[in-house]
């Protein structure tokens, strides 16, 4: 029986799992960096980041031979996933028929520029000059005087949201090894922030831990600051969310949306 397009994502993420890489914390920065489709110029979505191993031009087979070029010889595709939705007729109690709209998960094969002959690279484009660690305190006090959310450094190793207070407490700065441990815990209690009703509206649940994961690690990738990931990288971090995974194969896909989302709010863009 064939795999769904949810067993292949799971699958694809339990693998990196397995071999050690914790696919969200992929070191993709900038404009036009991480993966990225060579014709549209955009850059793939959060999830389809994780899935794809390796940053730059990616494309369909087809779109490749429209630009002139020709897959190498034993080269295997990866995929990358996307939302078709499909109208779906109902028909009511009174006899009327309704049409309801379905989001399906789809999949299409695509293959990196290095698989690739007779096409050149595209040139990189120049990214953003200022100092990573100025954008990421920006970032914050923008979304945290925008939301007016509560934040409070207290001395002590707890570090947490309440929604009930819509109130965030951090260590004190000095606590932590390096800035860039800081930034990625006060970006992981702002994603978790973002859960509230008038925010993006997320049910309280275990879920939203690796929604915390993913918003973090997007957001530390986007500024461009490097994280100590050796605490993370543990056999027991990775083997919790291996059981998580193994029990629930629309896991991932749901978290990275809903992560994808939060990142969107922190960062005032709009969807």
């Amino acid at each position: 029986m064939s795999k769904s397009v949810y067993e292949m994502v799971t699958d694809r993420i339990i693998k990196q799992l397995e071999s050690g890489i914790i696919p969200w914390e992929k070191p993709w920065t900038g404009v036009r960096s991480g993966a990225y489709n060579r014709v549209s110029k955009r850059s793939y979505s959060l999830l389809n980041q994780m899935l794809l191993s390796k940053d730059g031009e990616w494309a369909t087979f087809k779109q490749w031979t429209d630009l002139g070029g020709k897959i190498k010889r034993g080269e295997k595709s990866s995929f990358v996933v996307f939302w078709k939705v499909l109208p779906v007729e109902e028909v009511q109690e009174d006899g009327t028929k309704t049409i309801k709209q379905i989001p399906l998960l789809k999949y299409i094969n695509v293959f990196h520029i290095s698989q690739v002959e007779g096409v050149e690279p595209l040139k990189k484009e120049e990214l953003n000059d200022i100092e990573p660690i100025e954008k990421a305190e920006e970032v914050l006090k923008d979304y945290w005087t925008r939301e007016q959310i509560t934040v409070e450094h207290i001395k002590g190793d707890k570090a947490f949201y309440s929604p009930i207070r819509d109130y965030i407490q951090l260590p004190l700065f000095e606590q932590f090894k390096d800035a860039n441990e800081y930034y990625s815990t006060a970006f992981h209690e702002s994603v978790h922030s973002t859960m509230s009703e008038r925010r993006c509206n997320r049910a309280e649940e275990r879920k939203d831990k690796l929604v915390a994961e993913l918003g973090s690690a997007n957001l530390m990738n986007i500024i461009g600051i490097e994280t100590r990931k050796s605490f993370r990288n543990s056999s027991a971090y990775i083997q919790n969310w291996l059981s998580v995974l193994r029990n629930d194969v629309k896991f991932i896909v749901s978290a990275s949306s809903k992560a994808e989302k939060a990142v969107n709010y922190i960062l005032n863009i709009e969807a």
